[in-house]
């Protein structure tokens, strides 16, 4: 990688990050305050009733869980808008004339969902503590499923903006399909409480090996073996990093 494709590397990341922190009202304070409400009412509440989850606490069983979904909702956001925004405003042209590489262009809006997610990680992670002993199993672990979870759905949101043709397409991924797949990919429940169907139907849906492999980092437990999910992980990163290169370098969705 020479030093012209660092510098627009950089640059793109450095906007991509300056972007959300300017707005930081709108980007880190309202994923903090969610969360709270999910472990007081879930948590707190709820979780009385419910008791031991695998011999831990409720709250200790949901806390991976809860941070994993801030962590897939804001990357694919941060992304998503972003490149959008570019699009409508007509200044991602200036990207398609430079003499910048494509995987620079995509590295750079990546990053930048990346950073947001591991920013919001570590702030829902902080507010967790107010109501629960976090535990950690394995930092690794944790680490590298994040990185490989934010980055996966950090370059699906860049493929759901290239696809996008107004600001209504955008939503549509999050409400009809990252929603559902989050709330029932194992978030608020073990596997192990639903019936064998059911069960293997459950493993059908991607999000439940991310979360189990973000709960065995933090508890050293999970319904499917983290060896699984990190081939996953890096399988989808692999073939989703593939789709946005194609998708820019032939510029679809861009050029007219």
């Amino acid at each position: 990688m020479n030093s012209v494709n660092i510098v627009a590397l950089r640059t793109i990341w450095i906007k991509e990050c300056t972007r959300f922190l300017r707005i930081w009202v709108q980007t880190l304070v309202p994923p903090a305050i969610t969360m709270s409400l999910y472990f007081i009412i879930f948590g707190s509440l709820i979780g009385q009733r419910i008791g031991d989850m695998g011999g831990y606490t409720y709250m200790e069983f949901i806390v991976p869980g809860l941070i994993m979904m801030s962590i897939i909702t804001n990357s694919y956001a941060n992304v998503s808008s972003s490149f959008f925004s570019a699009k409508f405003q007509k200044n991602v042209e200036e990207l398609l004339v430079a003499p910048v590489p494509t995987w620079v262009i995509i590295f750079g809006f990546v990053g930048g969902g990346v950073a947001r997610a591991l920013l919001i990680g570590v702030i829902v992670t902080c507010v967790s503590m107010f109501f629960v002993d976090v535990k950690i199993h394995n930092f690794s672990v944790i680490f590298v499923t994040l990185l490989l979870t934010s980055t996966l759905f950090a370059t699906a949101g860049l493929i759901n903006a290239v696809y996008a043709k107004n600001f209504d397409d955008i939503s549509v991924i999050p409400t009809f399909v990252l929603t559902p797949l989050t709330y029932l990919g194992g978030v608020f429940y073990s596997l192990s409480l639903l019936p064998e169907f059911w069960q293997w139907v459950s493993k059908a849906n991607p999000i439940v090996y991310m979360v189990n492999g973000f709960r065995y980092g933090f508890l050293g437990t999970a319904d499917v073996s983290f060896g699984v999910s990190l081939g996953l992980l890096v399988v989808f990163n692999g073939v989703l990093y593939f789709v946005a290169w194609r998708l820019l370098s032939r510029g679809v969705g861009i050029r007219t």
